[in-house]
């Protein structure tokens, strides 16, 4: 693991380890328990990552902590879902930008970084069809937490539904249109960089990039 990653996550088990303990001397336990899952998820991507020997760009790294901690810890414990009427749409939208990157480099990968093995729209479009369906089936499990448990993960229902939808379609294709740009040439416009470092660092699952 690189130096810089290992600050990012020795920084994210500092501050939640040291809000785990706040809270259970303050006896919020479900804070804490709250602070714990919420560190716990972060370290997935690093486990992950490590499993398929990908490497992660700390870039990345410190958005996915920032996201699950505005997402669990902040949305959840400190109920910011009610309190602030944009942060379920603009998680929404960050996640469906990352999970259509993600989409990206994933078909990307398969050619082997080759930028010819496909038309960049077609490229640009599965990405973009993964972060919608990806959104698409958070709002299935939303529903069904509501009916099997009475929860109020949907708040009002249809229109809630509807609005995450169009933010999830309006992030993924902010991902979509970013992998365009990147095939075709344009790599310093929108997340092309972030592609481009991803490639960089993992340059040996992209063979066949930049060959022809």
């Amino acid at each position: 693991m690189k130096a810089g990653q290992s600050r990012v996550l020795l920084a994210n088990a500092v501050v939640m380890g040291g809000l785990t303990l706040a809270a259970l001397w303050f006896g919020r336990w479900s804070i804490a328990f709250v602070s714990l899952a919420t560190l716990g998820l972060s370290l997935v991507p690093v486990l992950v990552a490590r499993r398929l020997s990908i490497a992660l760009p700390v870039p990345y790294l410190i958005v996915t902590s920032l996201f699950i901690f505005a997402s669990i810890f902040l949305g959840e414990a400190f109920d910011f879902y009610e309190i602030v009427w944009w942060w379920d749409l603009a998680l929404h939208g960050s996640s469906a930008v990352g999970f259509g990157l993600f989409g990206f480099l994933f078909v990307f990968m398969l050619f082997e970084g080759d930028r010819y093995a496909a038309p960049p729209f077609a490229l640009s479009f599965i990405a973009f069809c993964l972060g919608v369906t990806i959104g698409a089936l958070w709002e299935i499990f939303e529903f069904l937490m509501d009916l099997s448990f009475g929860l109020s993960m949907q708040k009002s229902g249809l229109a809630d539904t509807m609005s995450d939808m169009i933010i999830d379609a309006a992030g993924a294709a902010l991902a979509g249109l970013s992998g365009y740009l990147y095939l075709i040439g344009r790599g310093k416009v929108g997340l092309s960089p972030f592609i481009e470092r991803f490639i960089v660092l993992n340059i040996k699952r992209f063979a066949k990039h930049r060959k022809r």
